[in-house]
This record gives structure tokens, sequence and C-alpha cells, in this order.
């Protein structure tokens, strides 16, 4: 059999500008936003430039002709600056010297391991709006609250119903009914799903609290080993007994250690898990990972499974004692691929990982 595999489609657009976001660790990224260009069958007008050392490895500026592709046929990128095509007009782009949302203080900070660095600027304001609205839809992403959306969470803020994420827990159909555009159904839709979802795993309440560093592979990891969030408090609260048990833990190092004893020291994060009980989020106990057939092993899920979601997979992988990642590399063992699998089936196949269907999977699990 012969794969026939053909290089990502090109297209040059014009960089009419690059802006900043900011996530909700804070983080400044740059954005440019082109000329809208055709390219793989979409019209693509803006890409991420991840950070300034990226933007300094291109050489790019704003009015630059640049060449763009979709990495895995989905994302877009900057690939090459076609300098030749300079007319003298182009500008640099700056980092903001304060935050362009709140106007608070910028602090660089070094990211990456010993092998790559990158500096990344940051937002240092604790109550920064653009922060707390990307952090408020990460919150409800993670605790699986689908009928917040990002325009119903910025329109229970721009109406005064909601200040942080907390505040979530005690709307009430009244509190939304009023609302121009939001019928009594609605409202009770959302306070419904709301009041479903109070009761979350320890893993995933440690990812939904957005704290720098730690994404869900982490957060599972500091679930598994401490079992509870007091216990995870309490040796995060010293930074001496803190990093030796923390360390410990496959995987994670002194940038995570450190982002754990900033987020547990804070009285204002603190206060915020008071709220969160008070509110009736209820945090289920991790219980220890057991050794099973599964041990040893790391999985990646890819496109639609039919007969189980990706979530209850993930668990099955867990309780057999494997592990789940996010993305493909060498060191992958299996990636099971449903329907409409995408950009990592090409990559696990580059890379010669196996492959397994549904049914192959079942069979494993069972």
């Amino acid at each position: 059999m012969i794969a026939y595999k053909y290089p990502a489609e090109k297209a040059t657009t014009v960089v009419k500008d690059i802006i900043v976001n900011i996530g909700r660790t804070g983080v400044f990224t740059p954005l440019a936003i082109f000329e809208p260009t055709l390219v793989a069958g979409s019209v693509v007008s803006k890409a991420t430039l991840h950070n300034m050392d990226q933007i300094e490895r291109l050489g790019i500026k704003i009015g630059d002709t640049v060449v763009i592709e979709k990495a895995g046929d989905v994302i877009p990128k900057v690939v090459e600056v076609l300098h030749r095509l300079r007319t003298g007009r182009e500008k640099k782009f700056k980092m903001p010297e304060i935050c362009p949302v709140c106007e608070g203080e910028i602090e660089k900070k070094e990211m990456g391991d010993n092998k790559e660095t990158s500096v990344a600027y940051f937002c240092i304001n604790k109550k920064c709006p653009a922060k707390n609205e990307r952090y408020l839809e990460h919150f409800v992403k993670v605790f699986d609250i689908y009928e917040l959306g990002p325009k119903v969470l910025k329109r229970f803020k721009d109406e005064g119903l909601i200040t942080d994420a907390a505040d979530i827990f005690t709307l009430t159909k009244e509190d939304i009914s009023i609302l121009e555009r939001f019928g009594e159904k609605s409202a009770e839709n959302i306070v419904k799903e709301i009041n479903e979802k109070k009761k979350i795993s320890l893993a995933r309440f440690i990812w939904a609290l957005g704290i720098l560093h730690v994404g869900e592979e982490t957060a599972r990891d500091l679930a598994t080993h401490f079992g509870t969030l007091e216990n995870l408090i309490k040796i995060s609260h010293r930074s001496d007994m803190g990093e030796s048990k923390i360390i410990e833990i496959e995987n994670i190092g002194p940038a995570v250690t450190k982002s754990l004893y900033e987020f547990f020291n804070d009285k204002n994060n603190l206060h915020f898990l008071d709220k969160l009980k008070e509110r009736g989020v209820v945090i289920k106990k991790e219980e220890k990972r057991v050794s099973g057939k599964l041990e040893g092993k790391t999985f990646v899920l890819t496109g639609t499974l039919e007969n189980m979601s990706r979530e209850i997979a993930k668990e099955k992988i867990l309780k057999l004692g494997g592990k789940v990642s996010g993305s493909v590399s060498s060191h992958i063992s299996y990636v099971v691929a449903g329907s409409e699998a995408g950009s990592k089936l090409k990559n696990a196949e580059k890379l010669g990982v196996k492959i397994l269907n549904e049914e192959e999977f079942s069979n494993m699990l069972n």
C-alpha cells in the first residue's frame, strides 16, 4: 500500500495589523490580522504569533507580505516573510508598555524548560476585565456548563449579575428571565444546568482554577497524588515543604510548584475557594490510581467515538492505570481514532504509533 502525503497548501497575504489578546492567566499573545485570504478551502484573516520570540524569528512587521499555511490543514500560521516585497512603509511591532484593557502593570517572565525558553508578557492586575472574562469562559467550559457561552457570560457581567465564577452558582430563574432576550424557559434551563454541575471531580476542579502552568494532565496528577483539595493547599502553603512534596510527582517541576505556592498563598484566591464552597460546589474526593492492565501505556483520543464519549473513554483508561495525552509524539503507546479523526491521526501514522479503532479499543478495555 502507498500513502501519498502532500505539502500543506500555502498562500500569500498582507499583515494589516498585529494586536494583542489577553488570556485567562494574563499572558499577552500577539495576533496577526491579514487581508482575508483563501487557503486550504477556507478564508483566513488572522493567526497567532505566539510571543515576541516568534515575531523576532520571523522578522515580521505590520504591512509585510507573508506566506501562510494551515498546520495540519486546520490552524493558520505564518511560515515566511517576503522581505523583498517591502516598500519601506512597514512598521515594527512593540509589546504594549501597559495592559491595553485595564492599563495595569506588565511583568516579563521566562517561560519553558531548560532546553527552550521564551519571554512572555503578563498583565499582573488580578481584577483585569480581560483576564476575568477569559477565566469565566475557561471555568464554565471545565465545569461542562454548556448553557453559559461567552456572549451569555459577558451579558451577565455587564448586567452586574456576576463578578466572578463563584457568582454563577447564585443565579436564579428570576435574575435571568427579566433580561431582554431571555425567556422563562431559557432561564430555567440555565439554572437547572448550573445546579446539576455543582458536583465536580478534584482533577477538573483544579484545572478549572486556571492556575498558571496547571493544565488538564497536571491537574489530574496533582489530584491523584493528594486526594483532596485541603491536602494540596496544606502542602502548597509552605514553599519549603511544598516544593519537595510536589516536585516528587512525575512530570511536575519548579514552574508548577511556584505557581501553586503563589496561587494558594493569595488571600483573594482562598476567599474565592470559600465562596465556591458556600455556594454549594462539591469537590469529589479523588481515588488513588491503582495498577491495572494499562499501566505504563499512554493514549491519545481523536475523532468521535460511537458508543462512549471521550470523557468516559478517558476515565476508563485512567481507572485501568493508563494515561491520556492531548498530543501525539513518539512516546505515545496508542492513538484511538474515532470517526472524523483529524491531524492527530495523521501525526500518528507519520510517527508509526499504533492506531486503534473503537472496537479494538473496547476489546482492550474489556
